[in-house]
């Protein structure tokens, strides 16, 4: 059985948050890492003010439907030594991006422990996290955008690793 991980990291928009957390939820997937800036709902001991907080979560809420409930997910600010604890736990760290030295997407056969990193709406992935990824995987494109956006492609990617047999 695979186990499935995602990190959304630095993401602006609360809807795009809980539409991820809403897609995690019906693809099995075993966790969610919302990190850098990533907007996250209201949590046990949050430390940011309350109104903040409760705005925020008022905002996922309308596309995560209960999905901010039945996810397991967990902020953390620092994406690399998010990285770097999943990869010491086995984890093969895949960012979902484009690349010139990206893997195609449906030619890639998932590992049995696979966490997929989705980035910046409009700018994607910095650098200095592919950097320290195992793989970079792509969708690609053949009309005349040049790309999906961020929870579509996330969809895209986490349903292929969750259905590809091993």
């Amino acid at each position: 059985m695979r186990s499935i991980i995602l990190i959304a990291h630095n993401l602006r928009s609360c809807h795009n948050v809980g539409s991820l957390l809403r897609t995690a939820d019906g693809l099995g997937v075993s966790k969610v890492y919302l990190t850098g800036y990533t907007p996250y709902p209201n949590y046990t001991g949050d430390s940011r003010l309350p109104h903040i907080s409760a705005k925020l979560t008022r905002q996922i809420q309308k596309t995560a439907l209960g999905a901010e409930i039945t996810v397991n997910w967990h902020h953390e600010t620092d994406v690399l030594s998010t990285i770097t604890h999943l990869q010491t736990d086995g984890y093969v760290i895949a960012a979902l991006e484009q690349t010139p030295d990206a893997l195609e997407l449906a030619s890639y056969k998932p590992d049995t422990k696979i966490a997929i990193i989705v980035g910046r709406e409009t700018h994607g992935i910095e650098p200095e996290v592919i950097a320290v990824c195992d793989k970079v995987l792509e969708i690609p494109m053949r009309g005349k955008k040049e790309s999906l956006n961020v929870v579509q492609a996330a969809a895209i990617a986490l349903y292929h690793c969750q259905y590809v047999r091993m």
